[in-house]
């Protein structure tokens, strides 16, 4: 009797748990990593071994469409497939995907300053119907090579440059003028490539606010980066300023998450948080000093994504290469993040 108490009770046990962690808990557990990352290390064997179950590759489409291509990127791929590692490729884009050398031939495609000159250096203009068609076709070729397992998509704009200033873009926020790029590659993706095709749309730094005045195509889902944010407490400290912007607190974060999921779907966002971004605790300098991890923040902080009903989560660990790992023999951090996120249950 007793022996039969204790099957039921063990059943009931496996039964909540998996419930929880299938139905409330979160699903995707991931980190992005630079293309040296990837060549130095058997990340496809690490993450299997963390729990980790998604790579993200990082930073440029060109750079990354090179390296999977090479025998090392064929050998990664192979590698996730076996352990059944998702793969997908997060990259800064415009640059590749608008060449700058087109400036000489039609300056009207790239963006206006502030000043009213046309300027080659980021982004484009986004009212430059040549230009989203070149953009477009770009994405498009780059999509047949990197070719994300889980059908998500990420050509973001680059790195926290300014859009466009003509008198066409300047009445639509950074945020606006990014989703009308996203708009035209997402139609194209879904018409060319892969018919379950998603596209991130990047709240980031610029482009935090949720966007009013354009509203995204299906497909279209939102990637919340708080880039600037306390990492010493967690998000739930909503007065915390925020590291690398004295102007901004933990919860200004949240408010703008708030606002974007008024427009994004939530279960279908991914928060893109640097919990373990070494380079990113190092100033981006070499040689790298061990990520400070602090799984007490981590686990507030995933409460109050889940409050929002956030179901995907991956994180930096840029530098985390041959280097890093010879100089500090220690996993620990992967394998405590993608474990309480496998087993995580929303408090009641």
């Amino acid at each position: 009797m007793i022996k039969k108490r204790y099957l039921v009770l063990s059943v009931l046990v496996t039964t909540l748990l998996v419930s929880c962690s299938h139905n409330n808990g979160y699903q995707m557990r991931g980190v992005v990593l630079s293309v040296h990352d990837l060549e130095t290390v058997d990340w496809p064997k690490l993450a299997a071994e963390s729990g980790i179950n998604t790579i993200g590759t990082h930073v440029f489409p060109n750079q990354v469409r090179e390296f999977i291509k090479s025998d090392k990127g064929q050998k990664f791929l192979t590698d996730c497939r076996k352990y059944g590692i998702d793969v997908e490729h997060q990259l800064h884009s415009m640059t590749d995907l608008l060449p700058r050398e087109l400036f000489a031939e039609d300056s009207t495609m790239f963006r206006m300053n502030k000043e009213g000159i046309r300027i080659a250096d980021f982004n484009c203009c986004v009212h430059s119907e040549k230009a989203l068609d070149i953009i477009t076709k770009n994405a498009v070729e780059i999509a047949k090579i990197l070719i994300p397992t889980n059908h998500r998509y990420y050509f973001w704009c680059d790195d926290n440059a300014a859009g466009c200033e003509c008198s066409e873009c300047a009445e639509y926020s950074e945020s606006e003028q990014a989703l009308i790029i996203e708009n035209h590659i997402i139609k194209a993706l879904r018409a060319r490539i892969d018919s379950k095709a998603k596209l991130a749309h990047l709240a980031y730094q610029g482009t935090l606010k949720a966007p009013v005045k354009i509203v995204p195509e299906d497909g279209i889902f939102l990637e919340f980066a708080p880039v600037y944010r306390n990492w010493t407490v967690s998000l739930a400290d909503r007065d915390a300023v925020c590291t690398g912007n004295l102007d901004m607190t933990n919860g200004q974060n949240l408010d703008y998450l708030a606002e974007n999921l008024k427009v994004f779907d939530a279960t279908e966002a991914v928060i893109l948080e640097y919990w373990l971004d070494v380079s990113l605790q190092n100033a981006y300098t070499k040689p790298a000093k061990k990520v400070v991890w602090d799984k007490n923040v981590f686990s507030k902080d995933i409460d109050i994504y889940a409050n929002y009903g956030i179901r995907n989560i991956t994180t930096f660990a840029v530098y985390m290469d041959d280097a890093y790992f010879k100089a500090y023999h220690d996993t620990t951090s992967l394998k405590e993040y993608a474990k309480i996120l496998s087993e995580y249950c929303p408090p009641k």
